[in-house]
């Protein structure tokens, strides 16, 4: 038999982990039934779906109080990225639709912030799978995949330096349900995208 950890006793990325596994399940399901490794063509419209995400939370990036909480905020920005990467392959901007989750200039929570950005750094932790899958499209971190590339200190030194920011949070309880509240908002979001993007 196995023990199981008591969840009050994890930390709150993995107690995050545990309490959206359902819903990401949905969403890796969703992203990988659509084939977006199958052509370029369905590759860009993965590129799409990245754009649309990214777009809703490039303002946290320039964000005050999220810069003071989590190292090198600024560096883990990947709108530009994806951006390049669409023009790489030729495919146009997608058209803005409506305005972004968090907005520049607005207020942020930052416990519904960090659920946000728990769901954009963990994706970037497990692109590794993603790199190799579009390098048999002839894409690479120089060109139409430069979003997925890793980190220079490597995938797994970038995620752990978010997850202990994540976890110094001194956060009341109410707060710490907004943090789990803005993941799954995130995760559902991308599963939109995913829908409206792969049925055009």
């Amino acid at each position: 038999m196995t023990e199981t950890a008591d969840p009050q006793e994890a930390s709150r990325a993995r107690r995050l982990k545990a309490r959206t596994h359902e819903t990401h399940d949905r969403l890796d399901k969703a992203i990988m039934a659509n084939e977006p490794f199958s052509s370029r063509a369905r590759y860009g419209r993965f590129l799409e779906v990245q754009h649309g995400f990214h777009r809703d939370i490039d303002a946290l990036y320039g964000n005050e109080v999220l810069d003071r909480l989590l190292p090198d905020l600024a560096g883990r920005r990947r709108l530009g990225l994806i951006e390049q990467d669409l023009a790489d392959l030729g495919v146009a901007q997608p058209e803005r639709d409506g305005a972004p989750a968090f907005g520049p200039g607005r207020a942020v929570d930052i416990p519904t912030a960090f659920g946000w950005l728990y769901v954009a750094e963990g994706s970037n932790l497990g692109a590794a799978f993603l790199l190799k899958a579009a390098a048999a499209l002839g894409l690479s971190e120089t060109f139409g995949a430069r979003h997925l590339a890793g980190a220079p200190e490597g995938r797994g030194l970038h995620w752990r330096t978010f997850t202990a920011a994540l976890d110094a949070l001194d956060l009341p309880e109410a707060e710490e349900a907004r943090v789990t509240a803005g993941a799954e908002a995130a995760f559902a979001r991308v599963h939109g995208l995913v829908l409206d993007r792969f049925a055009a």
